[in-house]
């Protein structure tokens, strides 16, 4: 996919928002805009084999490393997150550069790096992903363009949607595609069944929910 809307934040503003325009026609072209991305990520995760062989690498992996930097850093924590739900072996990168010097020293060919990067594309994560590939790991590049700078060095390159009507690029699509594939990971491995299970009381006896599995069907 080719961006040819404006780089910065301020020039996108300039472009969509700073004609003078009601909060209900605003309303329309943002949804309008948010519907033709999800419908493209929708359709490309069904045809894309990127997608798909992602998904098995991470299952195939000794360990999975997710890195985000900046605001790919949140959209990579949410991924974290429902990823280790279900797989061992799952760690952040992002907020730290030594955190990355740490992972890097022990990468090889049985690891597995998820990258996300998008425009303007940080050089750390663009850094960690080549590093990352030269030491013979699988890299997962998920990012806007099949052309990003992160993506010569991905065995797998997902390419997200992130078009709007707003100053920000759309985060919507970036969380449906990692929604996606954690899920297909975690359908494909052996032991996650057992590892929710093991949460599952785990929570119960740590974390202070209001409402507890048992109780919500009372």
């Amino acid at each position: 996919m080719t961006v040819s809307s404006p780089d910065t934040p301020a020039l996108r503003y300039d472009d969509r928002l700073r004609r003078r325009s009601s909060a209900e026609t605003l309303r329309g072209q943002l949804v309008e805009a948010e519907r033709t991305n999800v419908l493209t990520a929708l359709r490309s995760i069904e045809e894309d084999p990127a997608v798909l062989t992602a998904a098995i690498d991470l299952v195939a992996a000794r360990r999975r490393t997710v890195i985000g930097v900046g605001r790919s850093h949140f959209h990579a924590a949410l991924f974290e997150h429902s990823l280790r739900a279900a797989l061992g072996g799952v760690a952040l990168l992002g907020s730290d550069p030594e955190d990355s010097i740490d992972a890097l020293t022990d990468f090889g060919p049985t690891d597995a790096l998820v990258a996300f990067s998008f425009r303007r594309y940080r050089g750390h994560t663009i850094a960690v992903a080549r590093m990352a590939a030269e030491a013979g790991a699988n890299v997962v590049a998920i990012t806007d363009r099949a052309d990003s700078p992160i993506a010569s060095f991905a065995t797998s390159v997902i390419v997200v949607p992130t078009e709007g009507g707003s100053h920000l690029d759309s985060p919507t699509t970036i969380t449906l595609v990692g929604h996606v594939l954690s899920t297909l990971a975690a359908a494909r491995a052996k032991g996650a069944r057992r590892r929710l299970n093991a949460r599952e009381v785990l929570e119960e006896q740590l974390l202070d929910y209001s409402v507890r599995p048992r109780e919500a069907g009372a």
